[in-house]
């Protein structure tokens, strides 16, 4: 089997470099708590493992022929981000309540920062299960994972060999890759969780996070 592992590597990281809703879902995840991040970052490249199974037999082939099939996944990815955004913004603005009625009982006093962060007060399993579904749904439903898989891969490609092999060994080199890349990211964004913690700046991330992905959604949908 002979590949070109050179430009495969170069395509790859540009690709986790540029940031996307995975990278969005990864970053917010781990400034709540690391675990969580971890959990994400694995849920996404458990999305990546669906496309680059399904391009190897051939299956992301017929969604990606077939219009109805491809806008429906598109559409599904688009909901799904909307939906995140919509629920970080909700929050957002009823914490921002929670504390104004906070400082009216205590006679208008400001507490300070917060030392917790939402996914504290989570158990710890349901902390990972929250943030793996986020990661593996924002991969399984994005179309352009699929389309990555199904049309960038195969050129690096050996056409002298077995192409769903090939296709299989470049796929989890992609996947490992990003799990690294995704696991370095927490450990930097986890250190921004003190600062997250104080209640006026945890209230303009989560508005800010919550208007991206919404944003992104939107794009996603309305993108030809």
């Amino acid at each position: 089997m002979s590949v070109d592992l050179v430009g495969f590597l170069g395509v790859v990281l540009v690709a986790y470099v540029v940031p996307g809703p995975d990278f969005l879902v990864v970053v917010r995840s781990a400034t709540e708590h690391p675990a969580k991040g971890r959990a994400a970052a694995l849920g996404a490249q458990t999305g990546l493992c669906v496309h680059m199974l399904a391009a190897a037999v051939g299956l992301s082939l017929i969604a990606a022929r077939s219009p109805a099939v491809y806008d429906t996944i598109k559409l599904l990815g688009a909901a799904y981000l909307v939906y995140l955004g919509v629920r970080a913004v909700l929050a957002a603005r009823r914490a921002a309540r929670e504390r104004a009625a906070g400082r009216e009982a205590a006679g208008g006093l400001d507490g300070g920062a917060d030392p917790r962060t939402p996914a504290e007060d989570d158990p710890g399993h349901g902390r990972w299960r929250s943030g793996f579904t986020q990661g593996f749904l924002t991969n399984v439903l994005n179309p352009k994972a699929a389309l990555f898989f199904l049309s960038i891969l195969p050129q690096f490609v050996d056409g002298g060999g077995s192409t769903s092999r090939q296709i299989f060994f470049l796929g989890t080199l992609d996947i490992v890759i990003g799990v690294a890349y995704w696991f370095a990211l927490v450990a930097v964004a986890a250190r921004l969780r003190a600062f997250l913690a104080r209640p006026k700046v945890r209230h303009r991330w989560e508005l800010t996070t919550g208007w991206l992905f919404i944003v992104i959604g939107i794009g996603v949908a309305a993108a030809a």
